[in-house]
Formats: structure tokens, C-alpha cells, sequence
């Protein structure tokens, strides 16, 4: 035997439509909300140098920046770098992160923290990539990205 139930349309009236349609008109879309946490004046330069910074103070390894601005809508800056082992690549990835969101330049998303043989960051205009040395030697980014002028951080 099947359960039916009648349900019936729910009937508002003008006071709570009026209010919904007020409510309504304050809505922005996702991508018109500012960052609350994101300086007002934002610089890629500045959260470049936030990047380099952070990764000599973990004591990464060949640390490499590859000028972006004008050849990809990707970012300004790619940086490569190593770290010794997983642990490194992952603790590496968490406090850089957690620097740049302090300082304001917002959230950042991050690829491959469980293994953490390839970590991507993305925070915006800046794009990192960790690796364990022979994940890096294996995929090469530097020559894929390599534009003539290239250079060391």
C-alpha cells in the first residue's frame, strides 16, 4: 500500500513579499563579494616576494621564478621549487599558505597535500609548485614554462 499526501501550496502574503523581494536586491553573485581578507591595494609583486621569502625561510631548494606577466592569463609568477622529502613539501606548502593568507593577500587553494610529491598553491597571481626532487626531475615544469628568460629567485 502506498502513503500519498496532499500538499498544498504555500500562499504568502504582500508584507512577506515585499520583504523578500527587499532581501532579494542585496544579493551580490560570489564574484562581486571583495575578500574581506584581501589588502585594498593588491600588488603581485609584493605577494612574489612574500612567496620567496617564505619558501628561503623553509629552506626550499632550488628555488626557481618564472616571469609570467604578459605570456599566460594564468598568473604573473610561477615558482618552482624542492624540498628534501614529503614532510618538507607539505610543511612548506601549510606555512606558506597560512603566511599569505596573514598578510592579507587572501585564501589560497592547494593541490596534493596528501602524497605531497607535487604541491600546487594557487594564490591568484602567484602560482607554486613544490616538489620532491625526482617528481620535479620527472616532469621538467621549468623547460615546459621556460620563455629565454627564465631565472633563479
Amino acid at each position: 500500500m502506498r502513503n500519498t499526501c496532499a500538499v498544498e501550496p504555500l500562499s504568502l502574503d504582500s508584507s512577506a513579499t515585499e520583504a523578500i523581494s527587499r532581501d532579494m536586491t542585496s544579493v551580490q553573485p560570489l564574484s562581486a563579494k571583495a575578500d574581506a581578507t584581501a589588502p585594498q591595494t593588491y600588488s603581485p609583486a609584493a605577494l612574489h616576494d612574500l612567496v620567496l621569502k617564505s619558501l628561503d625561510d623553509d629552506q626550499a631548494q632550488e628555488v626557481v621564478s618564472i616571469p609570467l606577466e604578459g605570456k599566460s592569463s594564468v598568473a604573473d609568477y610561477m615558482v618552482i621549487a624542492s624540498g628534501r622529502s614529503t614532510r618538507q613539501v607539505a610543511s612548506m606548502a601549510q606555512k606558506l599558505a597560512e603566511r599569505i593568507k596573514q598578510n592579507g593577500f587572501g585564501h589560497v587553494r592547494i593541490e596534493g597535500l596528501p602524497a605531497a610529491d607535487w604541491v600546487l598553491i594557487d594564490a591568484g597571481d602567484v602560482v607554486v609548485h613544490l616538489f620532491r626532487p625526482e617528481v620535479r626531475t620527472f616532469y621538467n615544469l621549468e623547460r615546459m614554462w621556460a620563455f629565454g628568460d627564465q631565472g633563479a629567485a
